[in-house]
């Protein structure tokens, strides 16, 4: 019950208090309780495809977004990870009926998603980004609603898909929300509101930050296959995941091309391995600094790092012709004029959860057969990152129009288990590492 009211009460406050400029998604005036009413006697049958932390995640914030939905069908590469998953889910809904998933309808294998896509009227895509374009296609040329993790791809031919999936999502009319989730955060949506007013002037240049840590190890077991041991350590695997700048980062260049209304032109910058280095880590850097620049001018400056007992921070700052602004994930951000003075406190409404607000975004959406498409936007905030990744690996001058029409293809069209994967590591059971000078990227 409780759950039940603090959804309405974030659905209330996201409607009422949210300036939603440029975002592409105004809603009609009417409460979303009542565009839930329009056509809710369909029962919406909901697919999760990737059973790991953030997909279950994702699936559990779907069953919160409506009272008429039923989770049907799951896939994975993994039947353990599946199981997992299901388990989880299953014990928060019991006896609530959303949880219906009957052993037959658990598909496991790289063509799993097919099977439980072609179940549902709604599809979550939660597995490693690398195949995210195919799956995206497939859902889209079945017919199905689609809420997708960011990012949408790892490599400029995934872009280039996604790009065109796009399109014809937008012909059949359905919604596709990316797990770009502060755009559905009520102190990023203000601020923006603000720079749009005018209050800070012209944004001409910026810092956009994710220092941190870094993420989970899986060692390797004596059974695995090199293609199932990359597959449960993805994130170090650049067909996988693209590296951490492209992984986590997005959020944050994601930020930049949205308060700046524009994508980089071009970027520069540099990067590598200096902590994060051994055999268990893959191919991926652990740090990335790249200078975006902008048609209007625009230069941001791009920080990521992945490197324990160093400083953490995650946000952005950005600077413009009549003050500045920072912005954060906890839920504030903050406008400064050129003198340095804080002019405005921007804050989250108590309960507001991004997470949460894009799926009751979705699936109110469909409920009031409205469209909702993020995945331009999605796209071509992942090329950035990838066009950043591009810049550090090859330590040159990287031009948008250059790396999006690139035809290094990363993640093979088709795979089975018996597939080799497209990093093989040495005789001494290391893998190859971009070098900044030689690496082709283009």
């Amino acid at each position: 019950m409780k759950n039940q009211e603090n959804k309405k009460e974030s659905r209330r406050n996201f409607v009422k208090g949210t300036a939603l400029l440029s975002t592409g998604l105004l809603l009609p005036t009417m409460k979303i309780e009542a565009m839930a009413n329009v056509f809710n006697e369909k029962k919406l049958k909901l697919a999760l495809v990737g059973c790991g932390g953030r997909g279950t995640g994702a699936a559990n914030q779907a069953l919160e977004a409506d009272d008429n939905i039923e989770l049907v069908a799951m896939a994975d590469a993994f039947e353990d990870r599946l199981n997992s998953s299901l388990g989880s889910l299953s014990e928060k809904y019991e006896g609530t009926g959303k949880v219906n998933v009957k052993d037959r309808n658990k598909f496991y294998g790289f063509d799993a998603y097919k099977k439980a896509i072609d179940m549902a009227d709604v599809v979550i895509l939660a597995t490693p980004p690398g195949f995210r374009p195919y799956h995206f296609a497939y859902a889209v040329e079945s017919g199905k609603h689609v809420f997708m993790e960011k990012p949408v791809a790892t490599d400029a031919p995934g872009i280039r898909k996604v790009l065109e999936t796009a399109k014809l999502a937008e012909t059949k009319k359905l919604n596709v929300v990316v797990g770009l989730q502060r755009r559905y955060q009520e102190n990023y949506l203000n601020t923006l509101a603000r720079i749009k007013a005018g209050d800070i002037g012209k944004i001409v240049s910026g810092q956009v930050y994710w220092n941190s840590a870094g993420v989970w190890v899986r060692p390797r077991e004596a059974s695995q296959s090199e293609l199932e041991y990359q597959m449960r350590n993805w994130y170090y695997f650049n067909w996988l995941c693209g590296d951490h700048i492209l992984e986590q980062h997005i959020h944050n260049i994601d930020v930049a091309n949205w308060f700046i209304g524009e994508y980089p032109v071009s970027a520069q910058g540099m990067g590598g391995r200096l902590v994060r280095n051994g055999k268990d880590h893959g191919e991926i850097f652990d740090h990335h600094f790249v200078e975006f620049t902008y048609p209007s001018g625009a230069v941001v400056a791009s920080q990521c790092r992945h490197q324990p007992n160093t400083m953490n921070r995650v946000g952005e700052v950005f600077q413009g012709t009549k003050g500045s602004v920072s912005t954060n994930d906890a839920g504030t951000a903050k406008l400064f004029d050129l003198s340095g003075n804080e002019i405005q406190t921007i804050s989250n409404s108590e309960g507001h959860n991004p997470y949460q607000e894009e799926h009751n975004r979705l699936f109110a959406s469909i409920r009031n057969k409205g469209v909702i498409n993020n995945a331009e936007y999605g796209a071509k905030s992942s090329m950035s990152a990838i066009l950043g990744r591009m810049a550090t690996y090859s330590g040159k001058v990287i031009n948008w129009d250059d790396a999006i029409n690139s035809e290094i293809r990363l993640v093979p069209e088709e795979m089975t288990w018996n597939s080799e994967p497209p990093t093989q590591p040495n005789a001494e059971g290391k893998y190859p590492v971009p070098i900044p000078g030689k690496t082709i990227v283009v």
